[in-house]
């Protein structure tokens, strides 16, 4: 088995994706295409690119169980590491990226399905009842509904604290949920990035603070910090959704043995949470390799059943 090669590159809006076409690797019996980043090898074998958002842990989780199962299984694996879903859907489209192993296609992500989706192939979902949520510290009284944020915009600095501004979640709120409950002349969406979302909220609640956070589920972060999904009575915070691996249009015909995997793979909440809790919490970056390798140890199960 070789070794395989770890790309951290961010790639920018608007991907030169014709330069990014990875030379596929095997051994004499793969077949290449030019379909996509990827080989295809009838014994198994060549090299998938697989791309996610580490800020999205849903993503970058299941980027390195992918890398530990197919790496076992004589494929060299690539990393795309991106800041923003739209050149990732677009990575997808133009073939520079195999697989997103973690998308959410349904709600969260259903804009850039309707821009890319006939150029995306779906390899099926790992993971229901994904869902989008706004949040506030466990401490913070009188306020249970995105409606009851009304009237209290000083509060909470007359600022909802978002993520990234290209993130789906950050198109729902901003578009759904504050027009639906009526909040636009009190309240600002205030984007940055999911790490600078996490450091305000955590320094909040060090302080007792109001906060209103955007979130969502799966994610370690709802459970580690004590906080509370505000109830959406109107639904402006969309359906729960399905976690999908989403590929490059043909891969499947490419690499059949690593779409059927796919399609094997699923999670229960504990699954997942034990999952993520270990590659973020309990090891870290740096050491994401080993969280996987310890999580299969734990659960030889999960392993069982990709590999069918």
């Amino acid at each position: 088995m070789q070794k395989h090669t770890t790309r951290a590159a961010r790639l920018v809006a608007g991907l030169a994706v014709a330069g990014l076409a990875v030379t596929a690797c095997g051994s004499d019996e793969t077949a290449t295409t030019d379909a996509g980043s990827g080989s295809t090898d009838v014994a198994g074998g060549g090299t998938v690119t697989l791309g996610f958002l580490p800020s999205w842990t849903d993503g970058l989780s299941t980027a390195y169980v992918w890398q530990h199962v197919l790496e076992d299984q004589g494929y060299d694996v690539e990393f795309e590491e991106l800041g923003d879903p739209g050149p990732l859907y677009q990575g997808l489209a133009d073939g520079a990226v195999d697989v997103y192993p973690s998308g959410w296609p349904e709600v969260t992500h259903a804009q850039y399905m309707e821009t890319y989706g006939e150029d995306i192939e779906d390899l099926g979902a790992w993971y229901d009842g994904a869902v989008l949520t706004m949040a506030v510290p466990d401490y913070v009284e009188g306020v249970d509904s995105i409606a009851d944020l009304q009237g209290q915009a000083d509060r909470f600095g007359g600022r909802v604290v978002g993520i990234e501004p290209g993130a789906g979640l950050t198109g729902v709120v901003q578009d759904s949920a504050i027009p639906t409950y009526e909040l636009g002349d009190e309240y600002t969406l205030q984007t940055s990035s999911t790490t600078a979302m996490l450091a305000e909220l955590q320094s909040a609640i060090d302080s007792q603070e109001d906060i209103v956070v955007t979130l969502w589920r799966p994610f370690w972060a709802s459970s580690e910090f004590p906080v509370r999904d505000l109830e959406d009575p109107e639904g402006a915070m969309g359906d729960p959704e399905g976690l999908h691996e989403l590929a490059r249009a043909g891969f499947s015909d490419d690499m059949p043995e690593v779409a059927e995997m796919m399609a094997n793979f699923s999670l229960t909440d504990e699954q997942y949470g034990e999952l993520e809790n270990m590659v973020v919490n309990e090891y870290g970056e740096g050491q994401y390799e080993e969280a996987v390798d310890a999580y299969f140890e734990a659960n030889p199960d999960v392993l069982e059943q990709i590999q069918g």
